[in-house]
C-alpha cells in the first residue's frame, strides 16, 4: 500500500488547489514544498509581491490623487525600498499563514524539501536532513517556472537582475532599463516609473502586449510616456556591459543606454530540471515544460502537472482551477472543463483587464461586430476618484447582439472586466446591460453607458441602411 493516496509537488496555486480538493475527497495527501516557500512563487516572489509593490507605490507616490490635488501632490517624498517591502512582507506573512492553516485544517501532510522522481510512484524529498522516500498512487507536478536568464548575460542580482531579484533591490534606482515588453516587464516599468525612476523599454518587438486590443495599448503607452518612460521598440540587447556605478546596455542598432540598473524580463522557465523527470519516464521541452491532456494528466496515466509548468495561460487563477480539476479527475471524481472565457489582468499603473475577443480577432475571424465606449471622465465616480483617462470597450456582435469581448483600462479594471465576464458566460447580450440599473455613482455603471453608445451605432446603421 503506498503512503499516501495523492502526493503534489509544489504548494503554489495549482498546487494548494489540487491537495485541498483531494482532500476533501477523503483522499491521504501530501504536498512538497521547500521551507521558505510556502505558496510557492505565486506568494513569495511573484503575483502578490508585486501586486503589492503596486499599492504600495500607489498609495504612497498619491499618483491617483494628482489629477485632484496637483501633479506635486505626494504621501511621501522620499520612498525608500524598507518602505515598499514592509507591505510586501507584511502581506507575504499573513498570505502564508493562511494557506498553512488550510493545508493544516484539511488534514494535508507537508513535507518540507526538495523533491524528486525516484520511479514513476515514489517521490524522494531531500531537506535538511537525508532524503525521505514516499509513495503515491497519483502524483500532481505543480512546480511553477521561474525567471528564464539568457546565457549570453551576467546576472548578479544588483545591477544586472531578474524580476524575482528586483524585489530586493537595496534602493530605488534613478534610471533602470528594462528588457522585455511583456506582462511583468512592464508591470515593473509603470511601478519604478511611477516612483520617480527614468525607465527605458527595450523590446524586440514592434509592439507590446500583443495579445491585447490596440487601442488599449496605445493608451497605456501615452500613460507611461506621460511617466517618462522611453520605449525601443524593434530593438535587440547585443550586450550588457557592468560598470563600476551601475550598467551599460547596448543596443544592435548602436544605441547605448546607461543606468543604474537593467532588468531582464525573457519569459518564464519550467521549474522541472531537478524532478529527475526521466525516472517517471517523463520528458520536458526546452523550456522546462510538461505536455498534459484535457484532464491535465501526462503521459503516465496517474501523473498530473497543472500551472505555469505546463505553459499557457500560466495565471495564478487558472492554475487554481487546473488543480481543483486535475485532482478530481485523479480521484475518479466526475470534473468539468475549464470555463473558456478566463479572464486577463495586467497590473500595470493604470491596468488592464479583458476578456473573450479582440477587434483584430473578430476582424480576422470575420465576425461583424460594433463597438460601444465609456470613459471615466463621463461618469460620475470618475470624477470623484481622479480617473479621467479611463475607458470600457464592449465588442458586440452586429447580427445577434451577445458580448464578444470587454476591454478595460484604469482603476479597478481586473475587478470589473467580471460583469461582462459573466454576462458572456451567461449567453447574455448587450440589451441586458441597457436595461440594467447599476449603482449610481460607480464605475459599472461604465458597462451601461458603453452598451447604450453600441445600441445607438447599430440603430443608426440599421436605419441608414434601410434609407439607402
Amino acid at each position: 500500500m503506498a503512503d499516501f493516496d495523492v502526493v503534489v509537488l509544489g504548494s503554489g496555486p495549482g498546487g494548494q488547489k489540487a491537495a485541498i480538493a483531494a482532500a476533501k475527497l477523503g483522499r491521504r495527501v501530501a504536498i512538497v514544498e521547500k521551507r521558505n516557500m510556502i505558496g510557492g512563487v505565486c506568494i513569495n516572489t511573484g503575483t502578490i509581491p508585486s501586486k503589492t509593490l503596486r499599492e504600495a507605490v500607489l498609495y504612497l507616490t498619491g499618483l491617483n490623487q494628482r489629477e485632484l490635488y496637483g501633479a506635486s501632490y505626494r504621501v511621501k517624498d522620499d520612498i525608500t525600498v524598507a518602505d515598499l517591502g514592509m507591505r510586501t512582507q507584511h502581506v507575504i506573512g499573513r498570505e502564508v499563514q493562511v494557506i498553512r492553516s488550510q493545508l493544516a485544517r484539511n488534514r494535508v501532510t507537508v513535507l518540507q524539501g526538495t523533491g524528486r522522481f525516484l520511479d514513476e510512484h515514489t517521490i524522494g524529498v531531500t531537506g535538511e536532513e537525508e532524503e525521505k522516500k514516499v509513495s503515491a498512487d497519483k502524483i500532481v507536478i505543480a512546480t511553477g517556472t521561474s525567471p528564464a536568464r539568457p546565457s549570453s548575460v551576467e546576472f548578479d542580482d544588483r545591477t544586472v537582475i531578474d524580476s524575482d531579484a528586483i524585489l530586493h533591490l537595496d534602493k530605488v534606482p534613478e534610471t533602470l532599463v528594462v528588457v522585455g515588453a511583456g506582462v511583468i516587464g512592464i508591470e515593473y516599468a509603470s511601478m519604478f516609473a511611477a516612483l520617480g525612476t527614468k525607465v527605458t523599454v527595450v523590446e524586440r518587438r514592434e509592439r507590446m502586449l500583443e495579445f491585447c486590443d490596440l487601442e488599449i495599448v496605445e493608451a497605456l503607452k501615452y500613460h507611461l510616456r506621460d511617466l517618462a518612460v522611453t520605449f525601443r521598440f524593434g530593438e535587440n540587447v547585443a550586450a550588457v556591459e557592468r560598470r563600476p556605478r551601475g550598467a551599460l546596455t547596448l543596443l544592435e542598432s548602436g544605441k547605448k543606454i546607461p543606468a543604474d540598473c537593467v532588468m531582464y524580463s525573457a519569459g518564464r522557465q519550467g521549474k522541472t530540471a531537478e524532478l529527475n523527470l526521466e525516472a517517471a519516464g517523463l520528458t520536458a521541452d526546452d523550456r522546462g515544460r510538461i505536455k498534459v491532456d484535457e484532464n491535465y494528466a501526462t503521459e503516465v496515466p496517474h501523473i498530473y502537472a497543472v500551472g505555469d509548468v505546463i505553459g499557457f495561460p500560466a495565471l495564478a487563477a487558472t492554475s487554481m482551477e487546473q488543480g481543483r480539476l486535475a485532482a478530481q479527475h485523479a480521484c475518479g471524481e466526475p470534473a468539468g472543463d475549464l470555463h473558456d472565457l478566463p479572464p486577463i489582468g495586467i497590473y500595470t499603473i493604470p491596468e488592464i483587464s479583458f476578456v473573450g475577443k479582440s477587434e483584430d480577432e473578430l476582424t480576422r475571424d470575420k465576425v461583424p461586430f460594433e463597438v460601444g465606449i465609456s470613459r471615466y471622465r463621463e461618469l460620475a465616480r470618475g470624477q470623484i476618484i481622479g480617473d479621467s483617462y479611463g475607458m470600457l470597450k464592449l465588442l458586440v456582435s452586429s447580427e445577434d447582439r451577445r458580448l464578444l469581448g470587454v476591454h478595460v483600462f484604469g482603476t479597478q479594471a481586473t475587478e470589473l472586466v467580471h460583469i461582462g465576464q459573466t454576462v458572456m458566460g451567461c449567453g447574455g447580450t448587450v440589451d441586458y446591460l441597457v436595461n440594467a440599473v447599476f449603482n449610481y455613482p460607480t464605475l459599472a455603471e461604465s458597462y451601461k453607458v458603453a452598451a447604450l453608445d453600441a445600441m445607438n451605432k447599430m440603430r443608426t446603421v440599421a436605419r441608414l441602411t434601410a434609407e439607402m
